[in-house]
Parts: C-alpha cells; structure tokens; sequence
C-alpha cells in the first residue's frame, strides 16, 4: 500500500511537472495603446525584466508615452531606492533597454509571446485589430485585452486563437494598483490561463480570476453602485452631498460614488451602462439614468471638463 501510496504522488508530481512545462513562459511583450493604461502596462512589464514593444499610430503619441513612462519611473525610484540614488538611476536605464516603441502593430508581434490591448473602449475597433493581428503572430502567442467593460469571447471569435486569447484587466494607475484580473472565456485554454497569471504575478501584480461576465469583478460591483447612487439622488431621497459623505464615513470609501464617477468621466460610465443595458436589457442594475444621459448631452463629464455633478475650478 506504501508503495502504491509512493507510486501515486510521484505519477501526481510527474503530471503536475508536465503540465507547468507546458505552460507558456512570457518573455516578450507587446503593447498596443500608448495612453496611459497601455504605458503603465509596457511600464511595469519592462521593469520586470520583459522585452516590451510599446505600439500606437504616431511617432509623437509614442514620444509622449515614454516621457510619461521616464516621469513614473523617476518617482517609483524616488520611494524604491531612497536611500540608493545610484541603484535607482540604473533601474531607470535597465527598464529602458527593454522598451522600445513602433508604428507598425503587424511587423513586431511576429516575435512576441503575449499581446496586449489597450486601445479605445470600442468593440468594433477592437476586433478590428485583433483580426488583424491575428494573421502575423506566432501560433504560441497570446492575446489579451486590457478592456474594463466588454466582452472577451466576442474579441477571441475575431481570431483564429480564441484557446490563446484572455482579458487582462489592470487598474489605473498601473504602477501603483497591485490587482490584475484575468479574465477566462468558455475557449480560454488551461495552459493560456496560467500563462496570463504567472505573467501577472511577475510583474509584480496580485492576480485574481473571473469569468467573461460583465465588468468582471470590480467594475460588476463598482458601476451598479454607482447608478444606484445617482438613482438615489435623481429620486430626492438624498443629496449627493450627503450620498458621498455617507458613503466615505459610513462605508470607510476613499471617494464619494458622485466624485468617483466625475473622476471616472460621466461618458466612461454612461457608454458602461448603456453597453450592460444593450446585453441586459431586463436587468434593473443596468438601466440608463435620465440625469446622468443629460448631463453627457450637456457635455459636463466631470473633472476633465471642469463640471460633471460637482464644478471643478
């Protein structure tokens, strides 16, 4: 029995060694969006020691994004080596020599393990590229997307790939936010989903799983929260005021659902839910607020228009 007992755990250990080995080793990365999720992302996996090709349609967009990315690495170097300036310069210049930037999406991902989407939040622009891309990259690549709102499994029938395609959805800022979540389609393989966790564990990120339901986890909870919020507001049952101060005191949140949603952008979440309440239509969580529609016709989304529930100086 000892010996059946012995057999068993080394035959268990054997497979469980096969089916790491087969897991795919990500070492070379490709980006495609320069603003700043996609910055952040090439940002931090350079400086986990990836090769990182950083893409987006102009030379001046690309320019742009490395200084952001020099800027970002000059503070987490101020906090990381305080006390060292020197190691803190070389780590600079080690994450640099990883990155490099193209115009050309289609004439680098030929060498690249995973790809990476960080584009407009438009499906049709996404599946556009991914098509695309699909017809360049190696057999063994991955793709994700880095959406916060869409669905995965309809980018992964844009392919051929849909067994090496999942959603990697990081948090802004991506340096500073420690959560990745890894999105799993019905297609997605075993194999490609540990790639895409090992992945975010190397980049130094605390990964967590879902399947391709929408807005994953956080942005399940956050956004519902939200319009419920509004929903509050818009009935006269309280003042926004008072909502983001319960909120804050009451529930120990950083921000208030009204200054959270002005420092998201009304249209942010206003294209959300109207995508959740195309797919859903039934379910009340995602129905269309009049208030939050009229102050996006009115062009207020916000902090970044200087007016969105609250006015901005």
């Amino acid at each position: 029995m000892a010996f059946a007992t012995r057999h068993f755990v080394r035959a268990a250990s054997s497979d469980a060694a096969t089916a790491a080995a087969k897991k795919l080793l990500i070492k070379h990365v490709t980006v495609i969006g320069g603003g700043l999720m996609g910055a952040g992302i090439a940002q931090i996996a350079a400086a986990s020691g990836h090769t990182v090709v950083l893409v987006d349609q102009s030379d001046e967009i690309l320019k742009k994004s490395t200084k952001g990315i020099e800027e970002s690495l000059k503070r987490v170097t101020k906090k990381k080596f305080a006390d060292k300036p020197e190691a803190g310069a070389e780590f600079i210049e080690k994450t640099l020599k990883n990155l490099t930037t193209s115009t050309d999406a289609a004439s680098v991902v030929h060498s690249t393990d995973l790809v990476i989407e960080a584009i407009v939040e438009n499906l049709e622009v996404k599946n556009e590229l991914f098509k695309r891309l699909d017809k360049f990259a190696p057999e063994h690549t991955i793709f994700a997307s880095n959406t916060s709102s869409l669905q995965i499994t309809t980018m992964a029938n844009a392919t051929t790939r849909q067994d090496r395609f999942g959603g990697l959805h990081f948090f802004n800022p991506v340096p500073m936010m420690k959560l990745v979540e890894v999105i799993k389609t019905p297609m997605t393989s075993q194999k490609t989903f540990e790639s895409l966790v090992d992945f975010s564990k190397a980049v130094g990120k605390s990964p967590v799983s879902c399947k391709d339901t929408p807005g994953f986890i956080v942005n399940r909870l956050l956004v519902p929260y939200m319009m419920e919020a509004v929903r509050l507001f818009e009935r006269g049952d309280a003042s926004k005021e008072d909502i983001d101060i319960a909120m804050k005191l009451g529930a120990g949140y950083p921000m208030g659902p009204f200054e959270l949603l002005d420092y998201v952008g009304l249209d942010t979440s206003k294209y959300i839910i109207d995508g959740w309440h195309s797919l859903e239509p039934s379910n009340p969580l995602f129905a269309p607020s009049p208030l939050l529609n009229k102050l996006v016709e009115e062009k207020k989304l916000g902090k970044k228009t200087g007016e969105g529930f609250y006015k901005y100086k």
